[in-house]
């Protein structure tokens, strides 16, 4: 019962700060492989309970999706369609003793973004010049769905950095196109990791539940939240401590 209500609060957790700002994985993750399960399965149980949270996110956010610059929106979800099934098929045939050792660096780098997500935005925008071209465009959004196919963690900061380095203003707009392509890259992946048989369904279904409900709260009140740099920072520390566990684990 303490395992399965720790999993529900992460879940719920998660799930608010996954439309607010960014950053479940840092709960859901190590919770699941404190749960017990591998880290292979822990990640894609992970992904595969996060699908509702996004999805209730993106529909919170349904009257701000917007697509700018030269890829449209039906372009956009084929592409991170396309990679998340590579990221997924990457993850279902990468040895688990290589994801184990992949862990502690992957968790690195998701905080890593995550933390300087503020100042990787301003560069990006700063670097944004005009509408970047078709090609450019699907290569971003490709690689940055490749990376979420294969480990959630980051994703949200990722693609905002994507979104304004092709050059998008509208942050409303960016915010919903996070949550509604979040949604499209974990729905796609856990497909690819029930076929494979890599969701754990017990833990997945708590925090499935947990998540729903914090995403589409998080969604719901992310105007009102002033300083959601409390929340970052918040999110960094959780991520830093977990990483600094896995490399000494």
């Amino acid at each position: 019962m303490l395992e399965l209500s720790i999993l529900f609060i992460s879940g719920f957790a998660a799930g608010i700060l996954n439309a607010v700002a960014g950053g479940g994985t840092f709960l859901t993750f190590p919770a699941l492989v404190w749960f017990g399960l591998p880290p292979v399965l822990a990640n894609a149980t992970s992904t595969f309970a996060a699908m509702p949270g996004y999805a209730s996110a993106a529909w919170a956010f349904r009257h701000d999706v917007k697509a700018e610059g030269t890829l449209p929106l039906r372009a956009i979800i084929i592409t991170a369609t396309l990679g998340a099934i590579l990221g997924a098929l990457l993850l279902i045939v990468t040895p688990s003793d290589v994801f184990t050792g992949a862990v502690p660096w992957l968790l690195l780098l998701a905080t890593v973004l995550f933390g300087t997500g503020p100042l990787i935005l301003k560069f990006a925008q700063s670097r944004g010049i005009g509408q970047a071209g078709l090609l450019v465009s699907t290569i971003t959004i490709l690689a940055v769905a490749i990376y979420g196919g294969y480990f959630n963690g980051g994703l949200g900061i990722m693609l905002l950095a994507a979104f304004s380095l092709l050059g998008y203003q509208n942050l409303h707009g960016m915010n919903g196109l996070k949550n509604l392509i979040s949604a499209i890259i974990s729905v796609v992946s856990s497909v690819a990791f029930i076929s494979a048989g890599l969701i754990v369904w017990k833990p997945a279904l708590v925090i499935a539940v947990a998540i729903t409900f914090g995403g589409y709260i998080g969604a719901s009140q992310s105007r009102r939240i002033k300083r959601q740099d409390y929340l970052r920072w918040f999110v960094t520390a959780v991520g830093t401590v977990t990483t600094v566990i896995f490399f000494l684990t």
